[in-house]
């Protein structure tokens, strides 16, 4: 008896069903609402109001306090929280059986990637954006131009973290251990993008370390378009368009790496 081919799927369903589901899932979890966006506010005022009266950073423009220093570096670890917490859906998608089940469907691999990945751009950058509104309150001005590059550069961020959380969650068995691969690499991660101390003064092995981190172009390109409406941030920051670029090679690359991650059969089963 002759075998028939399995139906062929579209991927634009299948993504869009699964972003639906990661968008539902975060929304009905008020506590990692709370958690993604309530921790780092907490971080960045508590931070910001102690070293308000002794942290100039170098290179910055003459009467940046650490408030307005600290505000872009905030919102990227809104991204990062925010993209780290919808990539842990996958390890309870393994364990209740639904992951298996789609691997096992006719949908292709990249609508499972895009539908994960894009569910945490969503998720991340509407959070960032959120959060983006409050710097007029704290004195850093917008321009139209700046506004509309902040919020491509929100989602770019957003993009690039979500692929790099799914790359890492794609293999992890617990949630435990996706928490210690966050706190050894992703806050890591963080602390030397340019979010908490500029290049400028800092160790030699600890800025080149800042300068082949691809998080850091990402918060200087946030960093930038802020400041498009007021004093430009100086040698400290990367240039905008460098900036862009490689936060644009980020999304790629995490892109790429999360795809090849999920098309390695059996990879998300036990």
């Amino acid at each position: 008896m002759k075998e028939t081919a399995p139906p062929r799927v579209g991927w634009i369903r299948p993504t869009l069903t699964l972003l639906d589901r990661e968008v539902r899932r975060f929304v009905r979890q008020r506590s990692r609402v709370f958690g993604a966006l309530g921790q780092p506010i907490l971080f960045w005022l508590l931070l910001s109001a102690g070293l308000r009266s002794s942290f100039v950073p170098a290179g910055a423009p003459e009467g940046t306090d650490s408030l307005t220093w600290f505000f872009p570096g905030i919102v990227v670890m809104v991204l990062l929280f925010t993209a780290i917490f919808s990539t842990i859906s996958i390890i309870e998608d393994r364990r209740e059986g639904f992951l298996q089940s789609v691997m096992v469907s006719p949908s292709p691999r990249i609508a499972v990637v895009l539908g994960k990945i894009l569910g945490g751009t969503v998720l991340a950058a509407g959070q960032g954006a959120l959060l983006l509104a409050a710097a007029p309150f704290i004195g850093i001005p917008f321009s139209a131009p700046g506004l509309g590059l902040a919020l491509l550069t929100l989602v770019a961020i957003a993009f690039a973290l979500t692929g790099l959380g799914v790359s890492i969650a794609w293999r992890m068995e617990s949630t435990q251990g996706f928490h210690m691969i966050m706190n050894l690499f992703l806050l890591p991660m963080w602390l030397l993008s340019g979010s908490f101390f500029p290049l400028d003064g800092a160790p030699v092995w600890m800025r080149l370390a800042m300068e082949i981190n691809p998080l850091t172009y990402g918060v200087a390109a946030l960093r930038r378009t802020l400041a498009l409406a007021g004093p430009d941030p100086g040698a400290a920051v990367p240039g905008l368009a460098l900036s862009l670029g490689v936060t644009a090679f980020f999304c790629v690359l995490s892109l790429a790496t999360a795809w090849a991650m999920v098309r390695a059969r059996g990879s998300a089963l036990p």
